[in-house]
């Protein structure tokens, strides 16, 4: 069975159940709409969800990690050994993501899809490695077709396994030295925005630094134009294997009716080629923030969504993501535990109750 063609259907969003949510969110004791996008994001999560009262028992942060072959050619500020480094810290509880997932009541699930390094040892790492770091993807493809086809099952099998363990809520994030440029350059692919304003700082670039990578991103797009008209052949050359693992993750999680809390410039690169080679994704995507590397706006704009936060977060890991955890914390809160006109005795506008 192909599993892309598998994760390329999703079923309909649940308009009905929004319009329900939306009228008991007018009912409640205070002006209509007056809580803004915490209404909006109620009435979203119902659509995806098909509850009329959406639950966030089980909020899940799947933390997926990588290297990347482009590091050879100058684009991070950090050494590749970072990455499983950082991995180890993640499952030492040390990151920011675990200081704001306990903060969101969320769990971290690690998942190593491609770091340069053996095996972890730790039960607490997911091994979903499909080879140990991608490809230089400035002087050929970065994964084959059929590694990109791995990841993106193995991310999908991931929320497969979540999911019977209870999942409410995905957040996505990551961590791989140097995927700012993969991500940069699956962005202007996609959106055909210019190098200029898709490569950003990464995690703190100098000026001399931005501008090597701007020229690493041009080589590989001009490098790889031949693979554009295909979304999945894109992903595949200029992509990485914590990338492709998210898409998968993002597709299946929307084929569950599990609302998908998409981070920062990475994660959503990684949404966006989801959705290019599964349109309608996108109503089942919540942006978390809008990072301060500026290609981010573009995907966003691409995908149709608008960010919740604007912090001017540029770390990853599902950092901003958690922190969105609480506002739909909130927006469920609201939408649950407030009482209508008609059950607290106050007149609404009209001057009747309820």
């Amino acid at each position: 069975m192909n599993r892309i063609e598998d994760l390329r259907s999703f079923p309909p969003l649940d308009l009905a159940a929004g319009d329900r949510t939306r009228q008991r969110l007018d009912n409640l004791t205070k002006p209509r709409g007056s809580l803004g996008r915490l209404e909006d994001l109620a009435v979203q999560m119902a659509e995806i969800t098909g509850r009329d009262s959406p639950t966030l028992h089980a909020k899940v942060v799947v933390v997926a990690a990588g290297d990347h072959g482009v590091v050879e050619e100058g684009v991070a500020a950090y050494p590749r050994e970072v990455t499983r480094q950082m991995v180890e810290n993640f499952v030492s509880g040390g990151a920011a993501i675990n200081c704001l997932a306990r903060l969101a009541g969320a769990r971290v699930v690690v998942a190593d899809f491609g770091v340069d390094c053996p095996p972890f040892t730790s039960g607490s790492v997911r091994n979903l490695k499909v080879a140990r770091g991608t490809r230089n993807l400035a002087r050929e493809a970065a994964m084959s077709r059929e590694e990109c086809e791995r990841a993106i099952a193995a991310g999908a099998e991931l929320i497969d396994e979540e999911h019977v363990r209870g999942l409410d809520a995905l957040a996505i994030g990551e961590m791989g030295i140097g995927n700012t440029t993969p991500a940069s350059c699956l962005v202007a692919a996609f959106t055909g925005i210019s190098v200029r304003e898709a490569v950003g700082k990464g995690t703190g670039l100098d000026e001399a630094g931005v501008e090597r990578k701007r020229k690493v991103v041009e080589k590989a797009l001009a490098l790889h134009r031949s693979a554009l008209p295909d979304p999945l052949a894109v992903l595949a050359a200029l992509g990485g294997f914590e990338i492709a693992g998210l898409a998968g993750a993002a597709m299946r999680a929307a084929q569950l009716r599990v609302p998908v809390f998409v981070d920062g410039f990475i994660s959503s690169a990684a949404a966006l080629a989801a959705a290019r080679i599964a349109p309608g994704l996108e109503g089942f995507l919540i942006a978390a923030h809008r990072s301060a590397e500026p290609g981010h706006a573009a995907a966003l704009k691409a995908l149709g969504l608008k960010p919740l936060l604007e912090l001017e977060m540029r770390l990853g890991e599902g950092t901003g993501a958690a922190l969105a955890f609480n506002l739909a914390e909130a927006s469920v809160r609201v939408l649950t535990d407030m009482a209508t006109f008609g059950e607290a005795g106050v007149s609404d506008k009209e001057g009747g109750a309820g």
